[in-house]
């Protein structure tokens, strides 16, 4: 079910919903989010049944913003205990919007969320649809929305309220109630930043950059280790189309283009440099700034998926900080 996300009766359906333990479909500006309340354990656990996820694989908790009883700080203080003070500067910094902080977790909540650990990632979302629903189930006593991509696990992320729908047209015998919100405006996850054990430790690059997170923490932000809690993202499997994603330069993808010919009609390719290629081949053009093609990278996969390739070449990301998240997304697509 649809439901255009600007009407007021929408959110409250929705709020009203995940009060009682439903599912719904959910814009963030990051991706779309299958959303139920993090402390209903028998519904975060339909979350899990209906991706096909791993119930070890935590999920990400999205609170509410503004001040009170019901904003991000009282979110933060229900779901989190021994917060460091990097920690609450890079939330003053960036939220709402799409950075992630995995803090030690109060063992009284969100188990099943968590996937069992003693850690849970929090964010608080930046897109106007995500605030108003979430400020309206806080009303209804939901203290966070556990909202990890609304596909099934490891495939290609929604960016639109149409994906989810082709990806739970229904949830067991109910329909699921889908706010449509538009595209979603960053089109990649959030970086995720571990700061469960007292230093900052980057667990999955997006479009906010390591220089920005250390100009705010003021300590380096170190890489991920063994020792790092399970976070969302970060299979070396993940965001993949039905077709083999495989990422080439420029010269090597006009290379083979030339070197198939018309043998390539079963392949489209996404890239930044002009390409000339048989007729029958897809070339669709990604875009040339790393922001943009961020917001564009998940619907051309799935564009491209659609159309009924085998293959998708894409032109590898420049190695500018501001591409990491990008990079990321496709080299695990690649995997």
């Amino acid at each position: 079910m649809l439901l255009q996300a600007q009407a007021p009766a929408a959110i409250e359906q929705a709020a009203q919903r995940l009060a009682s333990g439903s599912l719904v479909g959910m814009p963030t500006e990051t991706v779309y989010g299958l959303a139920a309340d993090a402390d209903n354990a028998t519904a975060v656990s339909q979350v899990f049944a209906a991706k096909g996820r791993p119930a070890d694989h935590p999920l990400i908790v999205h609170l509410a913003p503004g001040e009170g009883e019901h904003g991000w700080r009282a979110g933060v203080s229900h779901y989190a205990h021994s917060v460091p003070d990097f920690a609450w500067r890079l939330m003053e910094a960036f939220w709402p919007g799409p950075l992630t902080l995995i803090l030690p977790r109060r063992p009284e909540v969100a188990a099943v969320a968590a996937g069992g650990q003693s850690s849970v990632g929090l964010r608080c979302p930046s897109h106007p649809v995500a605030q108003a629903l979430l400020s309206a189930a806080a009303r209804h006593g939901v203290h966070g929305v556990a909202a990890p991509s609304a596909n099934r696990f490891g495939r290609v992320s929604p960016t639109t309220a149409a994906h989810v729908a082709s990806e739970f047209e229904a949830l067991g015998d109910a329909e699921l109630l889908i706010l449509d919100g538009g595209a979603c405006p960053v089109g990649i996850e959030s970086t995720i930043v571990d700061a469960s054990r007292g230093v900052p430790v980057l667990m999955r690059p997006g479009m906010i950059t390591p220089e920005q997170l250390q100009a705010v923490a003021g300590q380096p932000i170190r890489a991920r280790d063994e020792a790092a809690p399970k976070a969302s993202g970060t299979l070396a499997s993940h965001y993949a189309p039905s077709a083999k994603v495989r990422l080439m330069d420029a010269r090597a993808l006009q290379a083979a283009l030339d070197l198939l010919g018309p043998d390539a009609r079963h392949i489209a390719v996404y890239a930044r440099t002009p390409l000339k290629a048989a007729r029958g081949v897809t070339l669709r053009p990604m875009p040339a700034d790393a922001a943009a093609c961020a917001q564009d990278l998940f619907a051309a996969l799935r564009e491209l998926d659609a159309s009924g390739v085998k293959l998708i070449w894409v032109e590898t990301p420049p190695a500018a900080p501001e591409w990491d998240g990008v990079r990321d997304r496709l080299q695990r697509a690649a995997a």
